[in-house]
């Protein structure tokens, strides 16, 4: 069974309902104690780090989400999603994340930056990925992004690089833990493609 999680923050409709073309046995999840008996896990997420982290804590969700990703089965994390797994953010003040993988997450630096550049960065963009189950038959995919943070973190982690104005890292692979900065629920058929990816492992 595959579940992802709602503590309040994700964009659950459209990722559940992403995730039906490819499996039946998918299911959103409240309760901590049902994590545990899943056999993947989704940790999407629209939002602040900060008040993510909050909730996480408030609800028990945390600590499952933590012993799940012990178990070696796939954890996928997408947009915020993707940020909580590292060890902090900047985000309004320094705020611990849940430190599945080394790194931390920033906001976009405007000094390195064009001016016609704005923050957030939304839209359509290439992603320039390495060898890895997720971009299986995919090479360089353009995916939709919306997020004005990025994540710092060791290039071993790092799956894939997007460029806005400068090269950062848009998807990593740490062990049985994956991250997605852009969002493949809103991707159109290559995202739907690395959902595919992820439920097949």
């Amino acid at each position: 069974m595959l579940g992802i999680i709602d503590y309040k923050m994700g964009n659950l409709a459209s990722v559940y309902n992403a995730c039906l073309k490819f499996t039946k046995d998918v299911k959103i999840i409240k309760n901590p104690n049902e994590i545990k008996d899943l056999s993947k896990v989704i940790l999407p997420g629209v939002g602040a780090f900060k008040d993510a982290m909050e909730h996480l804590n408030e609800n028990g969700l945390k600590d499952a989400i933590l012993d799940f990703a012990k178990s070696k089965k796939p954890l996928l994390g997408i947009c915020l999603g993707m940020q909580l797994l590292f060890e902090s953010s900047e985000e309004f003040g320094y705020t611990k994340g849940l430190g599945l993988i080394e790194g931390k997450v920033i906001k976009f630096d405007k000094s390195k930056m064009s001016s016609d550049l704005k923050i957030p960065h939304m839209g359509w963009n290439k992603t320039v990925n390495k060898d890895n189950p997720l971009f299986k038959n995919l090479q360089n995919p353009y995916l939709y992004f919306v997020h004005s943070y990025h994540v710092i973190t060791d290039d071993k982690y790092t799956i894939s690089t997007t460029n806005y104005g400068y090269d950062f890292v848009s998807a990593v692979n740490k062990d049985n833990i994956f991250g997605f900065q852009p969002h493949p629920e809103k991707s159109h058929n290559n995202g739907l493609k690395i959902l595919e990816n992820f439920i097949n492992l």
